[in-house]
């Protein structure tokens, strides 16, 4: 019996991310509840709400907490990811919401602390209370502790995994499942597949800069050539110069590279600063220098036309 209730006790624990991943979901309604509440005076005077927006908020993070922690036990994030609030005093091992008191001084410490933190902050911002030092550097003194609780609390709930705010902690309610969560079997035959994939992609990525894909071009065809059967029309075109080698254009600027082709000076050029041990593609002769192609030849070609 008791390992059966310790693995349903794992099983129903929230996750840690789950409990932060709620907070995040309460701010940003929140955010989206004022920017839409702001839109609504986007015509008006600008600024008419900054003198009242302390109390505005206030207002609307009531209205959120009257529909939800008040009614249904949970806020929006909490909804949203199956997690309620359970009252940690209860003595039962059931389920027991939180009381009214609980929820009561709950609306007090959220809704009310950040009003009192905004207001004051706007209050000694004003020259008229300026005079009130003494005031001000105690509330900065009870603001910096409470922040340090925070802190604190922070670090125990990353390692409890309870209470993921001071006011949880104090209040004495922490998140639950609504409803209790079955364990899934999960298959990583998809997963194996895509990293087994990904490193395929991967290691070819690495690979193939490393391959001088224009010599193995070239190999390939000098072993092709004489498979074709034209070999001889094809060196009898290139020799006369009518034909590049690489291009299979009319040779601009002819040049050789030390066998009896021709090529333009660019494709030469080119292929020979893009590969010191480039090739010649017809008869494979490694490059040693580009030569401009003899003047008698060239003439006997043009006097060819």
């Amino acid at each position: 019996m008791a390992p059966r209730e310790e693995i349903t006790k794992s099983t129903n624990r929230v996750l840690r991310i789950s409990q932060l991943d709620a907070l995040e979901l309460n701010k940003a309604l929140e955010q989206l509840v004022w920017s839409q509440f702001t839109q609504c005076f986007h015509g008006f005077k600008p600024g008419l709400l900054a003198r009242f927006e302390p109390e505005l908020k206030a207002f609307l993070w009531l209205f959120l907490w009257r529909f939800t922690i008040y009614s249904k036990n949970a806020t929006v994030g909490q909804s949203v990811l199956n997690i309620q609030y359970k009252n940690d005093f209860s003595p039962n091992s059931k389920y027991q919401p939180p009381s009214k008191n609980q929820k009561l001084w709950y609306a007090v410490c959220t809704v009310g602390g950040r009003w009192l933190e905004e207001r004051c902050y706007d209050l000694f911002r004003n020259h008229h209370f300026a005079s009130f030092g003494r005031v001000k550097q105690g509330m900065n003194y009870v603001v910096g502790l409470l922040k340090l609780g925070e802190l604190i609390n922070f670090l125990i709930f990353l390692q409890k995994g309870k209470f993921a705010t001071l006011t949880e902690r104090v209040l004495g309610i922490h998140s639950v499942f609504c409803k209790p969560q079955s364990v899934r079997e999960v298959g990583f035959e998809y997963m194996n597949r895509e990293l087994l994939w990904h490193g395929f992609a991967e290691f070819l990525i690495f690979l193939l800069p490393l391959i001088n894909i224009q010599k193995l071009k070239a190999k390939l065809s000098s072993w092709c050539i004489p498979l074709t059967g034209s070999p001889n029309s094809d060196s009898a075109l290139a020799t006369s110069g009518k034909e590049c080698s690489l291009c299979g254009e009319w040779p601009t600027m002819p040049h050789t590279i030390g066998c009896d082709h021709v090529f333009c000076y660019y494709c030469a050029k080119s292929s020979f600063l893009f590969d010191m041990y480039f090739t010649c593609p017809k008869c494979g002769t490694e490059v040693h220098s580009v030569q401009p192609l003899k003047s008698g030849v060239e003439m006997s070609e043009v006097n060819s036309l």
